[in-house]
C-alpha cells in the first residue's frame, strides 16, 4: 500500500478528527484522553482486536478500558507492597491486575492492595530475586540453541526458552545447568528461534537505509524512534517516497535494539501510528506501560496492523548477532521489513519492534523495545496529541 505524504493542513485535520474517535471512557488523569469521551477506542482498534485476539466487540471494549486501569494501578501497588512485591500480570479472564506477593507481607499491606481492585496472589520468591537470577544468566554466554530467557511473575520462575531441535544440543544442556544454578529456572521448548525483522513522520510508516527497508517507531520531538539493528549513527535515511529524511543520531544493537532518526528536509514529526487501511491512523497520547497480560497492537511497513497480547517483560533475547536485554515478548506477528515499528496499546506508545519468528500467515511470537528507555537513553520527548 502506497501512501501520499501528508501536508500540514491535511495533517491538522487528521488530528482533529482522529481526536473525534479515539478517545475514551477512562479517566482522562488516568490515560490522558479527553474528559467526557465516549468511545474507549476508535471503532478500527476494535474490529482489529476482534479479529486477532478473538473477541466479540463488547469484550473488546471492555478489555481496553480494564487495561488503561491496571496499567494505571500497576506503578502503585508495586510501590506500595515493597520489598514484597513478587510481580504482578494483567487477567484477561477477570479484566484486572494481579499482583503476586511473598508470604511475609504484611497483611495491611495485602488488604490495601485489595481494596485498590487488584487481585492478590502468593509467590515464593520476590521480584528482586527473579531479576538477580536472570541478570546472572545474562552473564552466561547462550548458544544459538536458546532463544531467550525472562522472568515469568505467574510461575515464579525465571523461563530459559529452547529451541525444540535444538534441545539436545550439548551446548545447550550446558547453558541450561548452568541457568539452573542461578535460581528458580524453568525450560520451555520453543518452535523457531527469533530474528530480526529489517529486510533488505509515522509511525509503521517504511524508511531506507541503503537497501534496508524498516519502520518508523513513533514520533519525537526533531525525530523518531526505531530499532537499532536498522543502522548506525551517522547513516543516512529516505523515506517511502525516496526523499531525504534525516540520519541516525545514536544507535545500540547488539545488547540493545533502539536508535533514532533526525528529521529534517521538509519532513516534520506527528504523534500518529498508520492504521494500514485496517484500522484509523491511531492518535498517540502517552506512554503507560501495558502489564503482562494486556492487549497489544502493531503497525509495520509489511504487515501492516496486527494485534496480540503482551507475555512477557524484561526478557533477553539470543538473537545470531548477540544477546539483546529487556525486550518485551508477545504473541503479535511480524514480518521482514518490520523492524522498528510501533507497538501501541489503545493510545498509549509501547516500544518499537526488535525481531521474532514465525510470520502473519501461520503466527508467529515478536518481542519489542520498550519506547521508555530509549526515551529516557537519548534524552527525548514523545511526541503526543493532547486534544
Amino acid at each position: 500500500m502506497r501512501r501520499r505524504r501528508l501536508t500540514p493542513a491535511v495533517l491538522s485535520a487528521l488530528l482533529i478528527l482522529g481526536g473525534s474517535t479515539t478517545a475514551g471512557t477512562a479517566p482522562a488523569a488516568a490515560t490522558g484522553l479527553a474528559a467526557g469521551s465516549a468511545k474507549p477506542a476508535s471503532d478500527g482498534l476494535v474490529t482489529a482486536m476482534q479479529r486477532d485476539l478473538g473477541l466479540t466487540r463488547e469484550q473488546a471494549e471492555a478489555r481496553i478500558v480494564a487495561e488503561r486501569a491496571a496499567a494505571t494501578l500497576d506503578p502503585k501497588v508495586r510501590k506500595a507492597a515493597g520489598n514484597a512485591y513478587a510481580g504482578s500480570w494483567f487477567d484477561a479472564e477477570k479484566g484486572r491486575l494481579t499482583v503476586a506477593l511473598t508470604p511475609d507481607a504484611p497483611a495491611d499491606t495485602r488488604r490495601a492492595i485489595e481494596a485498590s481492585g487488584a487481585e492478590v496472589r502468593t509467590a515464593r520468591h520476590t521480584a528482586r530475586q527473579l531479576d538477580a537470577a536472570k541478570a546472572r544468566i545474562d552473564r552466561l554466554p547462550a548458544p544459538a540453541g536458546v532463544s531467550g530467557w525472562h522472568v515469568d511473575p505467574q510461575a515464579g520462575t525465571v523461563v530459559v526458552d529452547v529451541v525444540r531441535s535444538e534441545r539436545s544440543d550439548n551446548d545447550v544442556r550446558r547453558f541450561v545447568s548452568e541457568a539452573r544454578e542461578s535460581g528458580p529456572v524453568t525450560v520451555r521448548t520453543v518452535a523457531a528461534a527469533p530474528r530480526t525483522f529489517a529486510a533488505g513522520t509515522v509511525g509503521g510508516d517504511p524508511y531506507y537505509t541503503g537497501n534496508v527497508r524498516c519502520s518508523i517507531g513513533f514520533s519525537v520531538y526533531g525525530g523518531f524512534v526505531t530499532a537499532g539493528h536498522c543502522g548506525r549513527p551517522g547513516a543516512g535515511v529516505s523515506g517511502w517516497d525516496g526523499s531525504y529524511v534525516g540520519t541516525f543520531q545514536g544507535s545500540s544493537f547488539p545488547d540493545n535494539d533502539y536508535a533514532w532518526v533526525g528529521v529534517g528536509g521538509g519532513w516534520w514529526t506527528v504523534p500518529v501510528v498508520l492504521g494500514w487501511g485496517t484500522v484509523p491512523d491511531q492518535l498517540v497520547r502517552g506512554s503507560a506501560v501495558a502489564p503482562v497480560g494486556s492487549s497489544v497492537c502493531r503497525s509495520g511497513s509489511t504487515s501492516h496492523w496486527h494485534c496480540g497480547t503482551v507475555l512477557a517483560t524484561n526478557e533477553t533475547v539470543n538473537y545470531s548477532q548477540g544477546a539483546v536485554h529487556q525486550l518485551t515478548k508477545t504473541s503479535v506477528c511480524a514480518e521482514p521489513g518490520d523492524s522498528g515499528g510501533s507497538f501501541i496499546t489503545g493510545d498509549q506508545a509501547q516500544g518499537v519492534t526488535s525481531g521474532g519468528w514465525g510470520n502473519c500467515t501461520g503466527g508467529g511470537e515478536t518481542w519489542f523495545q520498550p519506547v521508555g528507555e530509549i526515551l529516557n537513553r537519548y534524552g527525548l520527548t514523545l511526541h503526543t496529541y493532547s486534544g
